[in-house]
This record gives C-alpha cells, sequence and structure tokens, in this order.
C-alpha cells in the first residue's frame, strides 16, 4: 500500500481515512443569461459553469438555483468556442 504525507489525508464522518487526490487542476468561468433589454437575470437566476482543464478538456454545467438555497448541479452538453459579455464587450469564453 502507498504511503501518502499526513497533510493530504483527511478523516470522514465515519471516522474513515481518506487521501485528497487531485483529478486535474485548471480554471473556470461562470456566466449567467441575462434578458437584452432588461439586464435582468432569466430563468430564475440560472448560472452557466465552465470547467476548463490545463490539458484542454473542458466540461460544462448549470447551476439552478432552489427555493431551498442548495443549487443543483446539472450536467450540459458541451457548446464549444463561444464569446460573452464582460460588461463592456465581448470575450472568448
Amino acid at each position: 500500500m502507498p504511503t501518502f504525507p499526513d497533510e493530504v489525508l483527511t478523516r470522514t464522518k465515519r471516522g474513515e481515512i481518506e487521501v485528497r487526490s487531485l483529478v486535474d487542476r485548471g480554471r473556470y468561468v461562470r456566466y449567467r443569461y441575462v434578458h437584452p433589454e432588461t439586464g435582468e437575470p432569466m430563468e430564475g437566476g440560472k448560472l452557466k459553469l465552465v470547467l476548463q482543464a490545463d490539458t484542454g478538456r473542458t466540461e460544462e454545467y448549470f447551476l439552478i438555483p432552489t427555493k431551498s438555497k442548495r443549487d443543483l448541479l446539472i450536467p450540459a452538453t458541451e457548446k464549444g468556442d463561444r464569446k460573452i459579455w464582460d460588461g463592456t464587450r465581448s470575450v472568448d469564453l
């Protein structure tokens, strides 16, 4: 069995020891959908979360707010390259 440094070990609620193991590293983009005339959030404040790994792989999710204040994370199909509005101009995702 491999040995791990103590700083990467954690204990579960049941008292079992786990290792925090990196899956990948990268950056992310969050954006919301707003009405083009009013600027108000559309669809109850739904957000899109795009995770971009350093390897170039992306994963996309919808973050949907609920009444219980616990957001739903729903996988979304990857849409590829697109532009988003940063408040002053369109920028690449």
